[in-house]
C-alpha cells in the first residue's frame, strides 16, 4: 500500500459550467446563447437534447451547494452565463441575472466554499453571434465590458477568475471541425476566432489590473498528450503538433508573445492567416497569476500526410477508453504537467478539469457502483502527486464534474458526474466515486493498495 499526501492548503474542488447545469434558459430575462440555438437545431445534438432544463441548478443551487459541502471540497468552479447578465450581449445589465449569481456565491461562502468563477464557458449570446460572433472584433469589446461588470459587481466576493475555458473548443472544435456551437467548418474563421479570444483575454486581464480588483486571474486551456508511435522525427513532430494545437497555440502568445512556429506554418500552409493587428500581441501578453489546465485523455500518434490539418494520425492502442470513447493514460497527465513546467516555468497551476465519462446507472438498491471512475481518479491523482514531487507547482485540483449534466453535442447520454442525475425527475444520487473523492478532499491524501 502506498499513501499519497498533498501539501497543506492544497485546494480540492469540483467544477461545472452554466449551460450544462443551470437550465431556466428563458427565465428572469436571460437571452439566448449560441448553445440554445445549436441544441434546438435538428441533428446537431444527440437525441435532440438541449439545455433548457439540464440539471435545473438555477432553481436547485442550494441543494447542489450542500452536495459540495458534504463532499468536503474547499472550492467550486462554476461559470457565468453571459446572456443571463447581458441578454443581447451588451447594453444594460440584467439585474435578475446578477441576483442569481449573488445568491449562488453567497450560498457558497456561507458554507465555507470558495467561488472560482469562469467568465466564458462557451455560451456566447446569440445576439452577438448574429453580428458575426467572435469573428467580429466588436465581440472583444462586449466581452471586456461584461467582465468589468462582473469584477465590479462581485469584488471582494469572488477572488479567483478564469477568463476563458478551453479556447480551442470555442475556436477550432466549434468553427473548423464544426462539432460544437455554432457548428462552422472554416479554418480561417476558426483561426480568426482563436486570435480574437486571446485578445479579449489579454484586455480583460489588463482591466482586472487597472481596476485593482482583489484576487487572481488566469485562463484554462485544454491539455492533451500524444505519444509517438515510433522513433522517427516525423512521428515526434506529429505528436507535438497535437499538443500545441489544443494548448500551446493559446499559451505561447500569453507567455512569449508569439504563436508556435511549426504549428503556425502548418496552419498558414493550409491557407489560413492570423489576423494580427498592431498592439494585439502586446494586449495578449499580459502576465497571468495562474494557469488552469483541463486534462482528460492521451493518444498514440504517427505521421500521416493524409491525416488532416496536423498530419497526425491517432492509432488504436492498449489505452483504456472511457464510455465517451476517449483513450486515457495517466502517465500522459504526468508527462503533460512536466512539459508545461519545462516550457512555461513555475507558474501556479490549477487542474481545473479532470475526470472520466463512466455511464454506470443505479442498481436495484439505488447505489451507483462506478468503480472505473474511481480507478481513473486514482491513476490520475498518482500522476498528479508525482508531478508535484517533481517540482510542478500545482496548487489545486477540480474534479469534472460535480453533476452528470448536458454533455454538449453528446446530450445526456454521457455522464461525468460524481453525482448521478435522473434527468426525468432531477433527483441527485451520490455515486461511489463521490464518497471516494470525499475522503481525498477531507483527508488531503489517498492510498493505493
Amino acid at each position: 500500500m502506498t499513501i499519497y499526501r498533498f501539501k497543506e492548503g492544497f485546494a480540492w474542488g469540483a467544477a461545472t459550467a452554466s449551460y450544462q447545469i443551470e437550465g431556466a434558459y428563458d427565465e428572469d430575462g436571460r437571452g439566448l446563447s449560441i448553445w440554445d440555438t445549436f441544441s434546438h437545431t435538428p441533428g446537431k445534438v444527440k437525441n435532440g437534447d438541449n439545455g433548457d432544463v439540464a440539471c435545473d441548478s438555477y432553481h436547485r443551487y442550494k441543494e447542489d451547494v450542500q452536495l459540495l459541502k458534504e463532499l468536503g471540497v474547499s472550492t467550486y468552479r462554476f461559470s457565468i452565463a453571459w446572456p443571463r447578465i447581458y441578454p443581447k450581449g451588451r447594453g444594460e445589465a440584467n439585474r435578475l441575472g446578477l441576483d442569481y449569481y449573488h445568491r449562488l456565491v453567497d450560498e457558497l461562502l456561507a458554507n465555507g466554499i470558495e467561488p472560482f468563477c469562469t467568465l466564458y464557458h462557451w455560451d456566447l449570446p446569440q445576439a452577438l453571434e448574429d453580428e458575426g460572433g467572435w469573428n467580429n472584433r466588436g465581440t472583444i469589446d462586449a466581452f471586456v465590458a461584461f467582465a468589468e461588470t462582473m469584477f465590479k459587481e462581485f469584488g471582494g466576493k469572488i477572488k479567483k477568475w478564469i477568463t476563458f475555458n478551453e479556447p480551442w473548443c470555442s475556436s477550432f472544435l466549434s468553427n473548423y471541425l464544426g462539432i460544437h456551437a455554432p457548428g462552422n467548418k472554416d479554418l480561417q474563421l476558426a483561426t480568426n476566432i482563436a486570435h480574437h479570444i486571446l485578445v479579449a483575454h489579454g484586455r480583460t486581464v489588463s482591466l482586472f489590473r487597472k481596476l485593482g480588483a482583489e484576487g487572481i486571474i488566469g485562463i484554462a486551456p485544454n491539455m492533451t498528450w500524444a505519444v509517438p508511435y515510433g522513433p522517427s522525427e516525423e512521428d515526434r513532430k506529429a505528436c507535438l503538433r497535437n499538443i500545441q494545437w489544443t494548448g500551446d497555440w493559446f499559451k505561447d502568445p500569453i507567455f512569449f508573445g508569439k504563436y508556435p512556429d511549426e504549428l503556425r506554418e502548418c496552419i498558414e500552409g493550409a491557407g489560413a492567416t492570423i489576423p494580427i493587428l498592431d498592439g494585439d500581441m502586446e494586449d495578449i501578453r499580459q502576465p497571468i497569476d495562474f494557469l488552469g489546465l483541463n486534462y482528460y485523455s492521451a493518444s498514440i500518434n504517427r505521421y500521416n500526410p493524409e491525416a488532416g490539418l496536423l498530419k497526425s494520425e491517432p492509432i488504436e492502442s492498449h489505452y483504456e477508453k472511457s464510455d465517451i470513447g476517449w483513450p486515457y493514460d495517466a502517465v500522459g497527465f504526468y508527462d503533460s504537467l512536466r512539459y508545461v513546467k519545462d516550457k512555461y516555468g513555475d507558474i501556479p497551476i490549477y487542474i481545473t478539469e479532470n475526470g472520466a465519462c463512466i455511464n454506470d446507472a443505479p442498481g436495484l438498491d439505488g447505489r451507483v457502483r462506478d468503480d472505473r471512475r474511481i480507478d481513473y481518479y486514482k491513476q490520475h491523482l498518482v500522476s498528479l502527486s508525482r508531478a508535484i514531487d517533481a517540482g510542478v507547482n500545482v496548487v489545486g485540483y477540480m474534479a469534472w464534474s460535480l453533476l452528470d449534466n448536458f454533455e454538449w453535442a453528446e446530450g445526456y447520454d454521457m455522464r461525468f458526474g460524481l453525482v448521478y442525475v435522473d434527468f426525468r425527475t432531477l433527483k441527485r444520487t451520490k455515486k461511489d466515486s463521490y464518497y471516494w473523492y470525499e475522503k481525498v478532499a477531507r483527508n488531503n491524501w489517498f492510498e493505493v493498495k
